[in-house]
């Protein structure tokens, strides 16, 4: 049946004959959450490494940041 004994089977709800949602247990559905913040973590990183370093000095970026805060 299930290997897993920590995942639990997942209940499709079906309306009109068509599935129209998914019921699944809390921590199955942590983990998905989890794996998808990942996913984007991952996107951002290759979004950073293709852009091309640069540099300032620390007046510069003392100037642009301290007046937002």
């Amino acid at each position: 049946m299930n290997d897993n004994p920590k995942k639990k089977s997942v209940q499709i709800v079906m309306e009109n004959g068509e599935p129209s949602a998914v019921i699944l247990g809390i921590e199955e559905y942590r983990d998905m959450l989890e794996r998808l913040e990942d996913l984007e973590d991952l996107e951002a990183l290759k979004e950073m490494r293709n852009k091309p370093l640069e540099f300032r000095g620390i007046n510069e970026f003392l100037e642009e940041y301290s007046s937002g805060v």
